[in-house]
């Protein structure tokens, strides 16, 4: 698939809201491709471990744990993310939460538009051994 931005100074211009719509299915497919090849498991069993590493909970457990891991850029966009006012509130964890949440999110969107995806997977790695 084609990155859609071409250039970083593309990418910078996009809201962080937008950037955490992209990461967020960027994110939930690492998740789902981590899992399958863990495992060949039930759908429904692993849905339900999906889930421990999707919520917004987790990925704000996680995202405190990648920030001594990221670039000054990297970090700047996880806090453009972060500090957003998102239309809608957590379901099932804190505003804190789900702020942070929203800044890793931003983060995994702007590094997939701008191509950079062995970064993305850098990361993921980190998250995925910080959980074992």
């Amino acid at each position: 698939m084609e990155n859609i931005a071409k250039s970083h100074t593309k990418v910078d211009e996009i809201s962080p809201l937008t950037l955490a719509f992209v990461g967020d299915g960027v994110y939930d497919l690492l998740v789902r491709d981590y899992l399958v090849n863990l495992a060949n498991r039930p759908v429904g069993e692993l849905n339900k471990i999906k889930v421990s590493f999707v919520n917004c909970t987790s990925q704000a457990k996680f995202a405190q744990f990648l920030l001594p891991h990221l670039t000054e850029k990297e970090t700047a966009v996880y806090k453009r993310g972060r500090n957003a006012a998102p239309k809608t509130t957590a379901k099932n964890g804190s505003v804190a939460d789900y702020h942070s949440a929203t800044g890793l999110e931003s983060l995994f969107g702007y590094l997939h538009l701008s191509g950079e995806e062995a970064r993305i997977q850098e990361l993921f790695d980190l998250i995925v051994h910080s959980s074992t």
